[in-house]
């Protein structure tokens, strides 16, 4: 097995927001010349989550009131950070996770039809990177 690695820095305007991935994942997947394998796509920050869903604006709508809803800004949480008190946002990022692996054949993403590569940023407009390691042959 093979491994081809790039890194992704994003810069956000919104607190909240989300990106689609998908076609900076398929360009590492094509520069590696890899045929099948894997890709790993991780956020390397604790306030942010690498998902594989629909890019469809109401289900995004959606997707923000559930993690609100699951794990709301409260002023009762132990976790008071360095520089500030983020806990529902490390908390929502774990109802999300900070990573996906997206299988492909043939030198094709095997993703279906409704499914994309979405950087969700959950806290703030600082540069975020993202890991894509291609795995193959």
């Amino acid at each position: 097995m093979k491994i081809y690695t790039e890194h992704i820095t994003l810069q956000t305007q919104k607190v909240r927001e989300v990106v689609n991935l998908t076609s900076q994942v398929k360009a590492a997947m094509e520069k590696s010349a890899f045929r099948d394998g894997i890709i790993l796509v991780s956020s390397l920050h604790s306030n942010s989550a690498v998902v594989v869903n629909d890019d469809e604006p109401g289900l995004l709508e959606d997707i923000d009131a559930w993690l609100t809803d699951l794990a709301p800004s409260r002023d009762d949480y132990k976790h008071k950070g360095r520089f500030e008190s983020n806990a529902s946002i490390h908390l929502q990022a774990l109802l999300l996770h900070h990573q996906v692996i997206v299988p492909f054949s043939e030198a094709r993403l095997d993703l279906g039809p409704w499914q994309f590569v979405l950087f969700v940023e959950l806290d703030g407009t600082r540069p975020k990177r993202i890991l894509v390691r291609v795995m193959g042959e």
